[in-house]
């Protein structure tokens, strides 16, 4: 899905929608009200309002307070839409901007609310109903990327030569997309020790994503992915036939296109290769605490594939940072080295995996993503960041400033990247896709709610660990 909305404060202004700071009544501290009317907040959670009031007011900074509180509960106000189906709740919750659920997005969106949900039993709700729905959209297709509530409804891209079926807004292969809903409901169980999430559903549908992975580490033949699109932008199709790039089977797992959407250049996607092995590991986990349906000897078995491909095939040496991992590889020798900023990301590895931390080669990745050996790592007037091929050169990705402050030890980095994202919402108060690196008023997306989240989930670990750093 092409998710590209280029915007600038003038072409806004031209379509009546102004987003400059003196366009909106001033709030008690000064800044803007920016924040969606209460009246047409789609979820109110009490446990979400408490923390941006404690925020508000413990925190010096008062822009930093102010962004907060309009990105941190920017999901729950405007994207999701929660009922009781067939006595089970039932979330489903879209982008921003483009009216369909990504599996990604919507694990992303509702994931910094997991430590409030045990004090707000609607929060929790809310999020086993986003659970709930995954289920759903999994059994529906395990290969597609992005779905609607309306399961009739046709798709803009219907058009696309794959296996479309109703309900499903666009069929994109993604690893990830398959690990982000294991993510969520293994966090919302630690979170809440409430384990009635995995009913019979959610487990038929966590063994199609086994079988679609084992379909996909491709040992025998293409399996029965297959997609093609009439585009004039490369990323948004496959060569071969619609297979992809050739890759050599070795246990990785193909993913045809990145979590940016974009098609990959090598099959085996080394970030989502890691994200799933370790998701993975923690469906083993679930299987082994709550009940047996999944069989616990293939999935360690699928781990230790995903492993073993891992170790062979990922790491480059390089001259200049010594060992580090390739972006892509296909089995054959050939790599991509670079990093995009959608997660997960290179850079993203130990915000997703913890352990990661303590691995060398992943900080040696770290220093080089971060560099300018990074071919979208781009530096500019007002910024540096990264980007990525889908919005293209010289576009600053806030999510990868974000991931850079989340996966950071150091004060002074972590204070930098605050300090950007300050300096560059172009006076909204609220995440973007990307911004031009010499001009901030030129970005994308004015309603991207992963951003968002991500920005309050980034602000609330600083609070929590360095609160001087939100002082200043």
């Amino acid at each position: 899905m092409d998710r590209r909305r280029f915007i600038t404060q003038s072409s806004l202004a031209a379509a009546g929608v102004l987003l400059a700071p003196y366009s909106f009544a001033k709030g008690t501290d000064g800044f803007p009200t920016v924040r969606i009317h209460e009246s047409k907040r789609k979820f109110k959670s009490k446990a979400v309002e408490k923390l941006i009031a404690e925020i508000k007011k413990k925190t010096g900074n008062q822009e930093l307070a102010w962004m907060f509180e309009n990105c941190f509960p920017n999901t729950l106000d405007t994207t999701v839409d929660f009922e009781i189906v067939n006595g089970k709740p039932d979330t489903y919750v879209i982008t921003g901007d483009i009216d369909a659920m990504w599996l990604r997005d919507s694990s992303a969106q509702v994931w910094p609310y997991l430590p409030l949900c045990k004090d707000d039993k609607e929060l929790q709700q809310l999020v086993k109903g986003v659970i709930h729905r995954q289920a759903i959209c999994i059994l529906r297709d395990p290969y597609a990327n992005a779905f609607y509530k309306d399961e009739e409804k046709l798709s803009e891209w219907r058009k696309d030569d794959t296996e479309m079926k109703r309900g499903v807004h666009e069929r994109k292969w993604e690893v990830d997309s398959l690990c982000y809903p294991i993510r969520l409901a293994y966090g919302y169980w630690e979170a809440t020790g409430d384990s009635s999430a995995f009913d019979e559903q959610w487990f038929s549908a966590m063994k199609l994503v086994v079988k679609t992975f084992k379909e996909q580490q491709r040992f025998n033949g293409h399996g029965p992915y297959s997609f093609k699109r009439r585009t004039t932008t490369s990323t948004d199709t496959l060569p071969m036939d619609g297979y992809g790039n050739p890759a050599k089977p070795n246990g990785l797992i193909c993913s045809m296109f990145r979590p940016s959407d974009d098609g990959t250049i090598y099959p085996y996607l080394i970030p989502s290769n890691f994200f799933a092995m370790h998701s993975l590991l923690q469906l083993s986990i679930i299987a082994t605490n709550v009940q047996n349906s999944l069989d616990t000897a293939e999935l360690n078995g699928l781990v230790k594939q995903i492993t073993t491909g891992l170790a062979k095939n990922a790491k480059i040496k390089t001259e200049k940072f010594g060992d580090i991992y390739a972006y892509e590889v296909n089995g054959y020798g050939s790599c991509n080295l670079m990093d995009d900023s959608n997660i997960p990301s290179l850079l993203s590895l130990q915000y997703l995996i913890p352990l990661m931390k303590d691995d060398k080669v992943y900080q040696n990745t770290r220093k080089y993503v971060l560099s300018e050996e990074n071919p979208f790592f781009f530096k500019g007037k007002v910024a540096e960041g990264g980007g990525g091929p889908h919005v293209g050169a010289d576009y600053i990705w806030p999510m990868s400033i974000i991931m850079r402050g989340m996966t950071s030890n150091d004060d002074k980095e972590i204070k930098y990247c605050l300090d950007t994202l300050q300096h560059t919402h172009a006076g909204t108060g609220f995440m973007h896709e990307s911004f031009y690196k010499d001009d901030a008023a030129k970005y994308t997306r004015a309603w991207f709610a992963w951003a968002n989240t991500l920005f309050g989930e980034f602000i609330w670990k600083v609070y929590r660990e360095r609160p001087q750093l939100l002082n200043a």
